[in-house]
């Protein structure tokens, strides 16, 4: 399904931007060797995360590509569970294929989401910037999205 979305300034944790003493280079560089045990490589990404805002869609978990259980990735919080879901970007005519990443948030002990926030992982996109408009397309086999106001 496609959606328009828009980019949003996000915690920062993810890259590192956020200046967190704890994770100097950002959550998902200190994640991904863990992922990777796990048999997901984050290698062809740029590692952090591109928020969007696709208000007025919510979502529903229908299957993800990658569920890992139980990801002991940081001393600072207890374990954690990690949702992706394969999303293609598309914005001035480029398509960028890349995954949504959630941790679930049953086991997420900090940095909670906005519902209508996805986070997604891709390959480094020059001249993206906040307020950006885009269009996503999520596998309906793996995630649905709803219009809230249907």
């Amino acid at each position: 399904m496609k959606v328009q979305a828009i980019v949003k300034q996000g915690h920062g944790v993810a890259s590192g931007k956020a200046k967190d003493p704890r994770y100097p280079k950002g959550t998902i560089q200190t994640q991904s060797p863990h992922f990777l045990q796990k048999g997901l490589d984050l290698g062809p990404y740029f590692l952090g995360t591109i928020n969007l805002d696709i208000a007025p869609y919510s979502f529903t978990i229908v299957r993800p590509k990658y569920f890992l259980k139980d990801i002991h990735w940081s001393p600072f919080i207890p374990p954690e569970n990690f949702y992706f879901f394969d999303v293609s970007l598309q914005i001035n005519k480029n398509t960028y294929k890349g995954l949504i990443y959630m941790p679930d948030p049953a086991t997420k002990a900090e940095h909670f989401q906005n519902p209508t926030i996805l986070e997604l992982i891709l390959p480094k996109i020059n001249g993206l910037k906040y307020g950006d408009e885009v269009i996503i397309n999520v596998d309906e086999e793996q995630m649905k999205l709803k219009n809230i106001h249907e």
